[in-house]
C-alpha cells in the first residue's frame, strides 16, 4: 500500500474519480488544502465527499510556496509519502514543485509550468518548429488591439493562466475586442484565490474539427491511449458540448493527431504525466489548441475506461508512484461512449427537468446527472455551468454520439426567472 499527498482537487468529477482509483489502487492518501468547504459544498446529497476518505485531511496555504514546501517536508517526515498528485490545473505545478522537493516521482516542475501557461506553452512549440496559428501576447488593450489589426481578424483572445474555457472568447472586430478584454480584466484573481497573469494571448482563429489526444508519458516514452473528439457551441464562447471516444476519424486524421501530441509534449518537455492535449484537425494539418498535464476531464476518463478498459485516472496514481501503468485495452463490450451535456442558455431558477424518466430508462444509457429543481441557473459562459449530463454507449460501432444526442433532445429543462 503506497500513501500519496494530494494537493487539492478538481471540484467536479475527478473529485470523485481519484479517490476511487487511489482506494482501487490498494492505496490511501492525505488530502491538503487550503480550504475544505470549497469541496463540502460540492458533497453528493446524503453522503460523505469522496476526499473525506482520505487517511488525513490537513490545511495549509497552498498558494503560498514559501511557506508550503518547508511545511510538506516536516509533514513527509512524519506521514512518509510515496507520491504527490492532484487533479486541480491551478495545483499542478505546486505538485510537481513538491514532488521535486521530495525527491519523489513526478514530471519537471519547469515542464509543467509551461503547459500550465498558455503564453509559454506557444512559444515553445514554435521555437520546436511546431506549425500553429499566430499569437501575440498582449500587456494592455492598446497592444492587444494593435496585435489583432497585425493578425487578422476573427481571432480568438485567452487568459493564459485560466481553465474550464473560462473567458475564451471569438472576436470578430475591434468592439468584440474590448468587450472580451475588459470581461478578462475584471476577473483578476481566479477561483483559488490566486492573482492571474496580467497579459492576454491572442490567436488566429483556427477552422476545423477538435479533438482530444490522451496519453500517458513514462520513462520517456509517450503512448497514446486514443483519441476523443469534440462537439463546441456557445459563440462568442467556446463551450465543450459532449465528447465521444474513440473519435470518428480517417486511420491517417488519428494518426496524425497522436504524433502532433507526442510532438507537443516532447517540446515541452513532459514525462511522467498522463496528458490530455487538444488538436485542431485544419486543412493544413493538425495544430495544437493546448495541452494539460493531467488526465482529461468533463469525464473523458470515463468514456475511455466504457470502451478500452483503461482507467486514465488510476494511470495517473500509478505514474505518480513512479510505475508503469498497464495501458492493455480490456474488452468491454462496447465500440464506443459518449456524453452530452445540458449548457443552460437562459438565467433563474430550475424548475423541472422534463423527460427524465424516458432518459432514465433508455438502452445503452451508461450515466445520467441532472439537478434538483430549486437549483440557481447562470447562462453558461464557460464548462463550468452545465446543468447535468447523458452518457451512453454503442456496441456496434461509432453510434453513441447520436444516441447521445437522442437522449439529450428528450431533455426539457424548465427555467423561472429569478
Amino acid at each position: 500500500m503506497a500513501h500519496l499527498l494530494m494537493v487539492e482537487s478538481w471540484v467536479g468529477s475527478m473529485s470523485r474519480l481519484l479517490p476511487r482509483a487511489i482506494r482501487e489502487g490498494g492505496h490511501e492518501f492525505t488530502f491538503l488544502t487550503r480550504d475544505l468547504h470549497h469541496y463540502l459544498r460540492t458533497a453528493p446529497e446524503g453522503a460523505a465527499h469522496p476526499l473525506l476518505s482520505a487517511r488525513n485531511v490537513l490545511t495549509a496555504d497552498t498558494n503560498d510556496l514559501d511557506t508550503l514546501l518547508p511545511l510538506v517536508e516536516r509533514l513527509h517526515g512524519a506521514l512518509g509519502f510515496d507520491g504527490v498528485i492532484t487533479s486541480c490545473d491551478y495545483y499542478l505545478s505546486t505538485a510537481a514543485r513538491i514532488a521535486a522537493r521530495l525527491g519523489l516521482p513526478g514530471p519537471a516542475p519547469a515542464a509543467v509550468e509551461g503547459a500550465c501557461r498558455k503564453d509559454a506553452t506557444r512559444r515553445a512549440l514554435a521555437d520546436a518548429g511546431l506549425p500553429g496559428p499566430r499569437f501575440a501576447v498582449c500587456a494592455d488593450r492598446s497592444e492587444a488591439a494593435d496585435a489583432a489589426r497585425e493578425i487578422g481578424y476573427p481571432l480568438v483572445l485567452k487568459p493564459v493562466d485560466l481553465c474550464g474555457g473560462m473567458f475564451v472568447r471569438r472576436v470578430d472586430d475591434e468592439a468584440g475586442l474590448a468587450r472580451a478584454y475588459q470581461a478578462l480584466a475584471d476577473f483578476p484573481v481566479n477561483a483559488r484565490g490566486q492573482r492571474r497573469a496580467p497579459v492576454v494571448l491572442l490567436e488566429e482563429l483556427l477552422q476545423g474539427p477538435e479533438v482530444s489526444v490522451e496519453t500517458v508519458s513514462f520513462g520517456g516514452t509517450t503512448r497514446v491511449v486514443g483519441v476523443t473528439d469534440k462537439s463546441v457551441g456557445g459563440a462568442p464562447a467556446f463551450i465543450e458540448t459532449g465528447h465521444m471516444y474513440p473519435a470518428a476519424l480517417s486511420p491517417a486524421d488519428a494518426e496524425a493527431a497522436a504524433e502532433t501530441a507526442r510532438r507537443a509534449l516532447a517540446a515541452l518537455g513532459l514525462d511522467a504525466v498522463v496528458a490530455h492535449t487538444e488538436i485542431k484537425l485544419t486543412a493544413d494539418g493538425p495544430r495544437v489548441v493546448e495541452v494539460n498535464p493531467r488526465p482529461a476531464g468533463n469525464r473523458i476518463t470515463e468514456l475511455v475506461r466504457h470502451v478500452a478498459g483503461i482507467d486514465l485516472a488510476a494511470a495517473g496514481v500509478e505514474v505518480a508512484l513512479g510505475r508503469e501503468p498497464d495501458l492493455r485495452p480490456r474488452a468491454t463490450g462496447l465500440r464506443s461512449a459518449a456524453i452530452g451535456f445540458l449548457v443552460p442558455d437562459t438565467a433563474g431558477v430550475l424548475a423541472s427537468v422534463g423527460g427524465a424518466d424516458e432518459v432514465r430508462g433508455a438502452d445503452g444509457l451508461l450515466e445520467l446527472q441532472l439537478p434538483e429543481p430549486g437549483r440557481v441557473v447562470r447562462a453558461a459562459g464557460s464548462n463550468n455551468e452545465y446543468l447535468g449530463h447523458v452518457m451512453a454507449g454503442d456496441a456496434r460501432g461509432p453510434g453513441a454520439r447520436e444516441r447521445v444526442e437522442a437522449l439529450l433532445s428528450a431533455l426539457c429543462p424548465k427555467v423561472a426567472a429569478r
